[in-house]
């Protein structure tokens, strides 16, 4: 198995080679141009982020500086994604993440991890498993999203939070570890946050 399908097979690998490090290069010039456009250059945004990432839909939009291993090469965005500041994606494998999804800045998805195993760490093995967020997700500011972890859609994640696990559909959940607070229910039809009424004829 060569590095390449290692790196996507979730097997243990040393990330090296003339021709692997060329290609990532290649992506972190893109990246680099991406976060010094201006931002009257929305077109130009566009257009990298299409050249950037594996799959990206229409209306999404993503505050530089992005940060990113392989400038989104392994990212899957749908539709509508917005991402403010310092998104960082550790996309050394697919990260895939549904339409309408909203980050909050300074978030991080990892996909990349790292033995235990002091030897193996000691000659800088690493090891990658996809990460999936569903669609219309909202994902609150400096939360970080490990490898491995699925997200349902309609969740939301608070700020700060460390997800480990996968976490289903319609919860709102928050805290290190992450763990789920409560189901999204009857009580967020009227309230949008603690005792504020949604005023829907002002909507």
């Amino acid at each position: 198995m060569t590095v390449k399908e290692k790196m996507h097979a979730g097997k243990i690998y040393y990330p090296s080679g003339e021709e692997l490090m060329r290609e990532q290069t290649a992506c972190l010039d893109k990246l680099y141009e991406y976060n010094a456009t201006r931002p009257t250059e929305g077109e130009k945004r566009s257009a990298l982020l299409k050249e950037m990432f594996a799959e990206i839909g229409e209306g999404c939009y993503i505050e530089p500086p992005l940060r990113a291993n392989w400038a989104g090469k392994f990212v899957h965005f749908g539709k509508n994604i917005y991402a403010n500041f310092n998104l960082t994606l550790v996309d050394d494998t697919e990260i895939r993440v549904g339409d309408n999804t909203m980050f909050g800045p300074n978030v991080t998805v990892a996909t990349a991890g790292h033995p235990v195993l002091p030897e193996l760490r000691e000659k800088a093995y690493q090891f990658n498993i996809p990460v999936r967020i569903g669609r219309n997700c909202w994902i609150g500011a400096g939360a970080i999203i490990l490898p491995g972890v699925t997200i349902g859609d309609n969740t939301v994640v608070g700020a700060g939070s460390v997800v480990t696990k996968d976490l289903p559909p319609n919860v709102v959940a928050a805290g290190n570890p992450c763990r789920i607070l409560r189901e999204i229910g009857e009580r967020d039809k009227t309230y949008y946050f603690r005792d504020r009424k949604i005023d829907f004829s002002d909507l």
